[in-house]
C-alpha cells in the first residue's frame, strides 16, 4: 500500500458508522510513563518530596521534568579499561535479615542503591547497576558543589584568584551584603558565619528564599526569581565570627559559581565545560539542571553518567592521565585538601565528645577528609563521590529514598566499609 493510500483507507475506516477511536492514544510507553509521573509531581510542595519510585523516576529523568544549561564534551572519548575485581562482589554486608554479598545486597529490597562505580588506578573493578543504566544521566545532588570549587582551584593555581582575599574584592557587587568582607577561604570551607544556613522548611527563611531564586524550592509568580540580586541584597546578619564554625549553605557554593563567572566572563556551566568536561574524554554531554531562568543550581543540580563523573574523579588521582593528557587538578590543591583542612571548624558537631579518629576535616566545599585519604562529597538522598589521591581510587553512586521513613538500608556507610576493605587489601 502506498504512502499516501494507507491514511486514506484509515480515514474511511475511522469515518464508517460504528467504528470507534479508542478514547485516549497511546504513543509509546515511555511517553505514558513520562506523562504520567509529570503529572503526579506535587503541586503545592517542592516536586522532590515524593520518595519510592517516583523519586527514582524523577533522578534519572530530571531532564524530561525541568529545563537544563547543557555541559559539552568534545574530542576522543577516553576509555576506561575494566580489571574486574570480583572479591568486591561478594563483600559481606550485614543487615538485619543476616550477611549478605555486596551485589546481592544492591539488588535486594533492602538497598535503594541505582549505581555504584569503583576505579582503581585508573580502571574500573566494579560496576553495577540494579536501578539504572550506564548510560542514564541521574542527578548527583550535592555532590556538585565540588565541581565548582575545583574550578575555583584551577582559577587559584592560575594566580586569578586569591582565596585569602574578601569576596567583594572581586565581587563589588556583594558590598552591600551579608558577604562583604567574608573571605574566599571561609566560603570554600562553609563557615562564613552568615545565618543563612541549609532550610527547606520555612518559606520565610534566608535559604529557603535563595532556593526560590533558583527553582530549587517551592516558588511561584510572587516568589524572588534573581538569585544574584538576593544574595547582592542579603541582609540576614551573623551568628558567629567568620572562619569559626562550619555551617552547611548550598549559598556560599552559588557566591563561588558567581566568582567563577565573574573571573571567566562565561556563564558557569560553560566555564565548567570549557576548563574541564572537554578536556577528560568524556563520553556523553552533562547537564545543570536549572528550573528558573536558565540558572544552573550549582549547589546541586548536576546529572551526568557515573562513568563520566568518575573521569572527573579522577584529576583528583595519580592515575589523571587516563583522561587528561595535562593535571587539570594541581599537585598543590591536593596536598591543600589532604593536609590544609581545619578541623576545628568541625567541632561543635561533636559537643564536648571527641572528633572521631577517623576523620580530618572538612575543606574546599569537600564534606570530609578522612585519615586514610579519602576526600568524600555526598548528595542528599544517598549520592556521593570519593577520591583517594594516595591509594589512586575513584568511587561513585546513586541511591534515593526508599519511603518517607526513608527504611532503606543506607548506601554511603557501605561505601565507606567496602573501600576500606579492599584498601586494606592492597
Amino acid at each position: 500500500m502506498s504512502k499516501l493510500k494507507k491514511p486514506l483507507a484509515f480515514l474511511v475506516l475511522c469515518t464508517l458508522p460504528g467504528i470507534l477511536l479508542p478514547a485516549e492514544i497511546s504513543v509509546n510507553p515511555t511517553v505514558d510513563e513520562t506523562i504520567k509521573q509529570i503529572n503526579s509531581l506535587p503541586t503545592d510542595d517542592i516536586w522532590w518530596t515524593v520518595n519510592g519510585k517516583d523519586m527514582l523516576w524523577n533522578f534519572k529523568n530530571l531532564n524530561k521534568i525541568f529545563p537544563t544549561t547543557t555541559v559539552y564534551r568534545k574530542g576522543q572519548v577516553r576509555t576506561l579499561k575494566l580489571k574486574a575485581n570480583h572479591e568486591i562482589s561478594r563483600f559481606p554486608v550485614k543487615t538485619g535479615n543476616g550477611t549478605m554479598y555486596f551485589k546481592d545486597f544492591l539488588d535486594s529490597d533492602l538497598s535503594t542503591a541505582m549505581g555504584v562505580l569503583i576505579l582503581h588506578k585508573g580502571d574500573i573493578i566494579f560496576e553495577h547497576y540494579p536501578r539504572m543504566q550506564a548510560y542514564e544521566k541521574p542527578v548527583y545532588w550535592s555532590v556538585t558543589k565540588v565541581l565548582v570549587s575545583s574550578l575555583i582551584s584551577i582559577l587559584e593555581d592560575q594566580k586569578k584568584i586569591d582565596i585569602t582575599k574578601p569576596i567583594d574584592f572581586y565581587l563589588p557587587e556583594l558590598k552591600q551584603s551579608d558577604f562583604k568582607g567574608i573571605l574566599i577561604k571561609n566560603i570554600l570551607d562553609m563557615a562564613t558565619g552568615i545565618n543563612c544556613s541549609e532550610e527547606y522548611v520555612d518559606k520565610n527563611s534566608c535559604y529557603y528564599k535563595y532556593s526560590q531564586t533558583v527553582g530549587d524550592g517551592y516558588w511561584d509568580e510572587t516568589s524572588p526569581s534573581n538569585p544574584y540580586e538576593y544574595i547582592a541584597n542579603l541582609n540576614v546578619g551573623r551568628y558567629i565570627e567568620q572562619g569559626k564554625q562550619f555551617d552547611y549553605s548550598g549559598v556560599n557554593t552559588f557566591v563561588l559559581g558567581w566568582l567563577v563567572e565573574k573571573i571567566t566572563g562565561m556563564q558557569f556551566q560553560d566555564a565548567f565545560s570549557e576548563m574541564i568536561w572537554t578536556k577528560i574524554g568524556a563520553e556523553r554531554d552533562a547537564a545543570f539542571f536549572a528550573p528558573r531562568n536558565g540558572i544552573p543550581v550549582t549547589h546541586g543540580g548536576f546529572l551526568s553518567t557515573q562513568r563520566d563523573l568518575a573521569r572527573f574523579g579522577l584529576l583528583f588521582t595519580p592515575s589523571y592521565q587516563v583522561v587528561s593528557k595535562n593535571r587539570l587538578i594541581s599537585e598543590q590543591h591536593i596536598s591543600y585538601l589532604l593536609n590544609q583542612g581545619r578541623p576545628e571548624l568541625m567541632g561543635f558537631l561533636y559537643g564536648s565528645q571527641k572528633i572521631p579518629n577517623e576523620l580530618k576535616h572538612n575543606v574546599y566545599q569537600w564534606d570530609m577528609v578522612y585519615q586514610n585519604n579519602d576526600i568524600y562529597k555526598g548528595g542528599w538522598a544517598g549520592q556521593g563521590l570519593i577520591v583517594n589521591p594516595i591509594n589512586d581510587y575513584v568511587v561513585v553512586w546513586n541511591s534515593y529514598f526508599k519511603d518517607k521513613e526513608e527504611s532503606e538500608i543506607k548506601l554511603t556507610p557501605i561505601i565507606h566499609q567496602v573501600l576500606h576493605s579492599i584498601q586494606r587489601e592492597k
